[in-house]
């Protein structure tokens, strides 16, 4: 029985994080520390026909002004700046050349001997344009979208499935139908802590890299390929993240000119981006979507249609996984599911927590609320009337596991469904209109390999190390939890850490695999240790564990025991002196075992619930309260899992309500890049969000049973909104973010 898995543990880093401890990327310091400051473009495409340095230069302190015209030579074929998260195209590569991609495109780096310097100096670099004409308003070039190129990413993110049956047909001769049109517009990921990159340059060439990163073995690759340096020069070390939500998976531009300024000047060198420049690299991509869905009088699908087109960069084709959770959720025999991407003057989009499960899933469970209203049928039953046993979108494969009908029934019950009253405007307190609204939410489970290292120190403290980061999400907490289950020890002699290219290698977090993914190799690296500890417990003079097998002990309490005897027992500290004074360590790896896993689809599911209240006479919404229960397998820490929810549901009323990055077309330019007109929720905007954990087992999932949960909380959220504003107000609002002036 587990002593501390499935146990709300508190955070083993929060004290570190609450007292400052806890060191970031622009934290870290060092001697000779000198500062860049990045000068970004002021148009969206063209080229640069003039850079005038001089006032800067001639500033004390101001050791170098890095352009496209003096910048070393550096590494010219692509793949060579490609990284672990890359679509197909080219790479971005910052200071390439005179020509603008993008606005905000960083086009200098002042380096000074202060920050204050540098970023006064930055004011004196001279840019003279010569401007091209720029597209970067998708909605005015929808014929153009083509479909996105091939690649090894697709097996991550899937093109959709071949169509079944004619949609066409079928929902022309539909006794039902509904079509609609929606649009999401363009989100940033915005952290708290914003990038940096300080680089320590040691005399002999080496680097130390400290990286805002959500892989440090991914900026460790990038930093090695295009510098042509070894693996053993580059140390990439990222402890502590300030969030992350998807736009530290790939390398950002800061981390290339920061060590290409330490490496020409031989000296340590910190970039960091402002809260303006975090709006210049990677976003969720607008996205348009065209659904059409025909039905039965019982409410049986006979038509599905489900079309997106979303926005790229002119230089990679970034594409997500958009509109094949329609067929996932909901068997149709005759659906046809498609995606294209369109280019446009813009920065490559960026994976943004939960992506094209936020946008795909909000239309699909907009339109099936939509269908249940022209049914009169209450939209939890048109969904377990259309509840899937099987994934048409993978070949009618079996699920691994699914308590999505126990999803259904336990939040509604917990949220009192059965109370609502089903026509529109229906519900009211004082001025206030009442809207309660659901959808159902899904995303992959996921698991990746890795590696991690298991060591028994001579004091008896047990240390497990993997190269992977902990964004938030409790990561530190749950790999202490099972490195200590797995071999019996008290949890406060374990130590888990992360975050260090000296560490074995992880893939980059993201993707709701992390659980699944490490913590299946610290349990495998624990087991590997406990064989280990067995056969120097059985040199041990007249040892009663001589002839024991792995299969006849248990590792409790610190000690290896005879399962038939339990009282028979050796501690661990004993063991490990049995090792001529040193540590005993293993290292392993934990590989999916996809012969297994190939058969099923593997997913998390959830159901949302949501009350809203609009003001009548104002417009303005709030969301008073909110159910979202989860199977999410084996949670692992309810504490820290339960956070994780929250978190996805804040972010939904963010999505569904507030947020977006609105571009004027006339400049190619993000207008409200700062946080005081880029609207996310504050703690006024919050209310009562309840989290339920539906039972789960699912032995194939991972060695753990575990499916993560980092966007599971958040895919079903926006449309559970939307679709309470609509129980509400009557008014059906197709596009994201529901602002106030949409409901006039």
């Amino acid at each position: 029985m587990s002593k501390y898995i499935g146990k709300p543990i508190t955070r083993v880093d929060g004290y570190d994080k609450v007292t400052g401890k806890a060191r970031y990327a622009a934290e870290f310091h060092i001697a000779n520390l000198t500062y860049g400051v990045v000068v970004s473009s002021a148009i969206a495409k063209g080229k640069i026909t003039a850079i005038d340095t001089t006032d800067a230069l001639a500033l004390e302190g101001v050791l170098q002004v890095f352009t496209h015209e003096n910048r070393p030579k550096l590494a010219w074929f692509d793949m060579s700046y490609k990284d672990q998260d890359a679509p197909p195209g080219s790479p971005f590569r910052p200071l390439y050349d005179a020509e603008i991609k993008y606005s905000g495109q960083p086009v200098a780096l002042v380096v000074g001997e202060t920050f204050e310097v540098a970023r006064y100096a930055a004011t004196l670099v001279r840019i003279t344009y010569e401007e091209d004409k720029h597209e970067t308003n998708l909605e005015a070039h929808l014929p153009e979208a083509r479909e996105p190129k091939p690649s090894v990413m697709n097996l991550l993110k899937p093109l959709p499935p071949k169509p079944r049956g004619d949609s066409k047909k079928a929902y022309a001769e539909a006794p039902v139908r509904m079509s609609a049109q929606y649009v999401h517009g363009t989100q940033h990921h915005n952290p708290m802590e914003l990038f940096a990159t300080t680089v320590d340059y040691h005399k002999d060439g080496k680097l130390t890299i400290y990286d805002k990163t959500q892989g440090a073995p991914n900026s460790q690759l990038y930093v090695t390929q295009v510098f042509g340096m070894s693996f053993s020069d580059v140390r990439v070390v990222s402890p502590y993240v300030g969030g992350g939500f998807g736009s530290g998976l790939r390398p950002q531009y800061q981390l290339f000119l920061a060590v290409m300024a330490a490496r020409e000047l031989k000296r340590p060198v910190r970039v960091s981006l402002t809260r303006q420049q975090m709006f210049s690299f990677g976003h969720r991509p607008a996205t348009v979507q065209n659904i059409a869905l025909g039905a039965q009088p019982d409410g049986t699908l006979t038509a599905m249609n489900h079309e997106a087109i979303g926005a790229t960069s002119q230089f990679e084709d970034y594409m997500e996984m958009v509109v094949n959770w329609s067929g996932k959720l909901y068997p149709c025999e005759n659906t046809t599911l498609a995606y294209k991407i369109k280019p446009l003057d813009i920065y490559t989009p960026l994976d943004m927590r939960a992506p094209g499960g936020v946008t795909g899933v909000h239309a699909i469970e907009c339109a099936m609320d939509e269908l249940s209203y022209q049914l009169g049928m209450d939209p939890v039953e048109l969904r377990l009337k259309n509840y899937s046993e099987y994934d048409q979108t993978e070949g009618d494969k079996p699920f691994s596991s699914k308590e999505l009908r126990a999803c259904f029934r336990q939040g509604a019950e917990r949220f009192g469904w059965a109370s609502r009253t089903p026509e529109p405007r229906s519900m009211r307190k004082g001025h206030n209109l009442i809207g309660w609204g659901m959808a159902t939410g899904i995303w992959d489970a996921s698991q990746m390999p890795a590696r991690a290292e298991a060591v028994l120190t001579v004091n008896g403290k047990l240390r497990v190390s993997s190269a992977t980061a902990d964004i938030g999400t409790g990561t530190y907490t749950i790999m202490t939890q099972i490195a200590a289950d797995t071999l019996g020890m008290p949890i406060e002699d374990v130590i888990f850490r992360l975050g260090d290219t000296e560490m074995p290698v992880a893939p980059i977090q993201g993707g709701s695999w992390t659980a699944s993914t490490v913590g299946s190799a610290v349990k495998t690296a624990c087991e590997a240790l406990a064989v280990k500890l067995l056969k120097l417990a059985q040199k041990m003079p007249k040892s009663p564990f001589a002839y024991a097998k792995q299969s006849d002990v248990v590792f409790a309490d610190g000690c290896i025991r005879l399962t038939r005897d339990p009282s028979v027992a050796v501690s661990l500290l004993a063991v490990v002196s049995q090792n001529g004074g040193r540590a005993v360590s293993e290292t392993s790896s934990s590989i999916p075992n996809m012969l297994k896993q190939k058969k099923y689809s593997r997913n998390a599911h959830s159901a949302v619930f949501a009350e809203v209240q609009v003001d009548e006479e104002l417009n303005t919404v709030k969301v008073t309260r909110m159910v979202s229960a989860v199977a999410g397998g084996k949670i692992l820490n309810p504490r820290t899992a339960r956070s994780q929810i929250i978190g996805g549901m804040v972010w939904g009323i963010s999505s569904a309500l507030m947020e977006e990055s609105a571009m004027d077309h006339n400049f190619g330019r993000f207008m409200n890049h700062n946080l005081a007109e880029y609207h996310v929720p504050v703690c006024a905007d919050i209310h009562d969000l309840d989290v339920i954990f539906v039972e789960e087992e699912d032995p194939i999932v991972n060695p753990l049973g575990a499916k993560g949960l980092g966007e599971i909380g958040l895919v079903g959220v926006a449309a559970a909104i939307a679709n309470a504003i609509y129980h509400a107000t009557g008014k059906r609002i197709h596009d994201l973010p529901i602002m106030l002036d949409r409901l006039l």
